[in-house]
């Protein structure tokens, strides 16, 4: 389904070759500009750019000889010329966006390349939900790549996911055109005790010649750390410190430093580089998870490269962490990812190496956006119905399925607790004393715990577990409820009142997914998610409009976190430790176990 008018190398050798001799002219010349190599690590000033059938055809201090009559001339007027931005790892469904849409966002802020691991689709759609997910991504004017995903389930008998991934899905995938490698292998203690599944899939991609997507979410770096780096996993974007990622480096995996929503991990690890001076050639940025209130206000890419500048990294070596590296990690340095011959004619114009505003994007050879608006179309795949009807709660929920049951004769009990951590995906396993009610364990404001649940959807089985989630600040009554739940995606609700998340799960059952937030038997705002309650069609803006209308209702009833949303969807991710939910019940992370919702007396 990809663009065919857009040529390979081989099949645009002999016109590059006349291009850059002279002979033929060029469709494209950027003149004046200061081309930032990421090769050499430095900027050419007045070098020029030559671009024909998509691709670079000659860069060097004079393409006059590249012009014919009908080529367009840039003028970039002393810009920096810079390539454009690859993400190297991300999910497009947590920006709550179909791929088209995601696209729209981030081209103007100068992305021209992501590589998506669709993993939240694929628990809810199965292998279906990847290729949409894949084929919608092949018709973009930006270059979209896939990962297979690896888990789903991400923990086996953890968790019970819509569909789940088989190694024979993972073979299949590999020969499909856009699949660049496998997703991160979150199921790090199956690769560990060498888990038949999990090796057959990683060997499948292996076999085909493509990268395998690592996740090693421990602060272990003894034996099972080095086990799973044997077993194959290529980069890891899991670091949160620079241990992690000096351990990661010296074991020849790329360290993924990730800027999201939530994530703020590029700081703690990038001293590896800044400090004690490791090559900066192994360290790779991502996003990992970005919302769309994120993309629309904030940036893509081009923030998580700001960001590293502001942590002390020298600006074209975090251009480089941003493009060469990534395109080199996944097999594609002779692809895109510079300003050189042969590659996918990916340049950025800006005016400043360090704030790095996006002026003027291009990507392969087209101007796709320009001063912050796009200047092409995104098409848009069409969904078939049963991927907007995944909403299967097999039953109108009432106060009463939300109820914690204290054993026996208790009159209070020490509950175990998932405490919150701002800005990182691991969370707490904690305890509290909890006073009970008519034989009803009670939340406690005082002591900042509040109930969470998870609503199983996918099955219609009725099902619902509850627990204690600590961290949200939450006063009042009031309920959160969200069907983008990491990463097996049922329905987490989290609340102070029992009626409000009755009302509040009921809700997301009538609009076929997404997030809301009610207080007092009110509701005071909802973000409609209806592709696989995950994802909206919708141009970026107006999700992002209902997407902060979230946080701000969530602010309204006590919660200040950073990017709360965020953290509410991360609390069944049964694959970072160290406390979690599923719909088998509590999850000990540390131990991947399920565990008891109270402490033995």
């Amino acid at each position: 389904m990809e663009n065919t008018s857009f040529k390979t190398w081989p099949e645009s050798a002999t016109r590059l070759i006349g291009v850059a001799a002279g002979r033929d002219p060029a469709d494209t010349v950027i003149q004046d500009g200061r081309v930032v190599n990421v090769h050499t690590r430095e900027v050419l000033d007045g070098w020029q750019v030559a671009i024909a059938d998509g691709r670079i055809a000659y860069v060097g201090p004079d393409a006059s000889h590249c012009i014919g009559p009908e080529t367009q001339i840039i003028q970039a007027d002393g810009q920096y010329l810079i390539p454009g931005l690859c993400d190297a790892h991300m999910h497009i469904e947590s920006g709550m966006l179909t791929p088209a849409e995601f696209a729209r966002a981030v081209t103007p802020q100068g992305t021209t390349t992501m590589f998506v691991d669709p993993h939240e689709i694929a628990n809810v759609l199965g292998l279906e939900g990847v290729r949409l997910m894949h084929d919608e991504a092949l018709i973009q004017p930006i270059s979209i790549f896939t990962q297979m995903p690896s888990c789903a389930p991400s923990a086996p008998g953890l968790e019970t996911t819509g569909f789940e991934i088989t190694p024979e899905d993972v073979a299949e995938a590999m020969t499909w055109p856009g699949v660049i490698g496998l997703g991160e292998m979150m199921n790090f203690p199956g690769v560990i005790n060498a888990d038949p599944k999990m090796l057959a899939e990683i060997a499948a991609t292996q076999t085909a010649r493509k990268t395998v997507g690592g996740h090693y979410a421990s602060p272990d770096l003894g034996p099972n750390f080095h086990a799973y780096a044997a077993g194959g996993p290529a980069d890891d974007h899991e670091g949160t410190c620079e241990a992690d990622a000096i351990a990661r480096a010296r074991q020849g995996m790329r360290v993924m430093m990730r800027l999201g929503s939530a994530w703020f991990d590029v700081e703690k690890q990038i001293t590896a580089v800044t400090e004690k001076g490791l090559d900066s050639r192994s360290f790779i940025l991502c996003t990992d998870d970005c919302h769309s209130g994120t993309l629309v206000n904030e940036g893509h890419m081009n923030r998580a490269v700001r960001h590293a500048i502001e942590h002390g990294c020298n600006p074209i070596v975090a251009l480089q962490m941003a493009t060469i590296n990534t395109a080199t990690h996944f097999g594609l340095e002779r692809e895109l990812g510079s300003i050189a011959p042969g590659r996918r004619a990916d340049v950025i114009l800006t005016d400043d190496l360090t704030n790095l505003p996006i002026n003027l994007v291009i990507a392969k050879g087209v101007t796709v956006a320009e001063k912050g608006k796009v200047r092409v179309d995104f098409p848009h795949l069409d969904w078939p119905a049963h991927a907007r009807q995944t909403m299967h709660l097999g039953k109108v929920l009432e106060p009463a399925d939300f109820e914690v049951h204290a054993p026996e004769g208790a009159n209070s009990v020490t509950a175990k607790v998932i405490g919150i951590v701002e800005n990182q995906a691991p969370t707490k396993a904690l305890t509290a004393d909890l006073a009970v009610t008519d034989g009803i364990v009670e939340p406690d404001a005082g002591q900042d715990i509040c109930q969470v649940a998870l609503v199983e959807r996918h099955k219609g089985t009725g099902g619902v577990v509850n627990g204690f989630v600590n961290g949200f600040e939450y006063q009042g009554r009031m309920a959160m409820a969200s069907t983008v739940a990491h990463d097996s995606h049922h329905m987490i609700v989290v609340g102070t009142s029992r009626d409000d998340m009755a009302l509040a799960a009921n809700r997301l059952g009538e609009v076929g997914g997404g997030m809301c937030v009610y207080q007092g038997g009110k509701e005071l705002a909802l973000v409609e998610l209806p592709v696989a309650g995950l994802m909206s069609d919708a141009p970026a803006a107006e999700v992002a409009v209902k997407a902060e209308a979230i946080v701000e209702a969530m602010r309204a009833c006590g919660c200040t976190l950073n990017n709360a949303s965020i953290q509410h969807s991360f609390l069944a991710l049964v694959v970072i430790p160290e406390l979690r939910i599923s719909d088998l019940g509590l999850v000990d992370v540390t131990k991947f176990e399920l565990t008891d919702l109270f402490e033995e007396s």
